[in-house]
């Protein structure tokens, strides 16, 4: 397992080492020891264990987020696609952090087997770029449904660059997400 920092500290890109031949591939997509050698190799702080984990499907276009979860239930998310493919988004969202409101994005999808590492205090969002993408995210923390919370998909402030496909528009969100708040109203950790 290698991992890549991104411009936000802490936010990293997990490349799995995979092992192909005639038969097929093989790889170890986590490895609780490794990514803690790892982690520290880069002098970034051990998360909390994972004690949950999720998995959505989306069609193409649909965007889902700019999501994060508040104290106590702060989660951080590891985060990857095994079916199609994604833009995914961390948004720093840590008050007082240099980089407050910067985000990163990284496409993740079934070919490329890369993962991406959004420690707590980063909101995230991704854009399925496939019909049926599968999205698997391990949690730091349960879903908590009176911690949850959201930041507009398109807030100019933060002036993320999702790849929308042409004549899309705005593209489907959940009501929640559509109901969002900008960065400078949010209710942040």
């Amino acid at each position: 397992m290698k991992l890549v920092a991104t411009g936000l500290p802490g936010v990293v890109v997990v490349e799995p080492a995979v092992f192909a031949d005639d038969r097929g591939w093989f790889m170890e997509s986590f490895n609780e020891a490794r990514f803690e050698t790892a982690l520290a190799a880069m002098g970034l702080p051990v998360p909390r264990r994972f004690v949950q984990d999720n998995h959505s499907c989306s069609k193409a276009g649909v965007l889902r987020g700019l999501h994060y979860q508040l104290p106590p239930h702060a989660q951080g998310k590891l985060v990857r696609v095994v079916q199609g493919a994604a833009y995914d988004v961390a948004v720093d969202i840590r008050p007082g952090s240099p980089t407050f409101g910067r985000w990163e994005g990284v496409e993740l999808s079934a070919a490329n087997r890369r993962q991406l590492w959004i420690p707590e205090g980063f909101a995230h969002g991704f854009l399925a770029l496939q019909d049926e993408t599968h999205f698997l995210y391990k949690t730091t923390d349960i879903y908590a449904r009176d911690c949850e919370r959201s930041i507009c998909w398109d807030d100019p402030a933060i002036g993320i660059t999702w790849p929308l496909p042409p004549g899309l528009g705005a593209p489907p969100v959940a009501p929640k997400d559509a109901a969002a708040p900008l960065l400078a109203a949010a209710d942040l950790p």
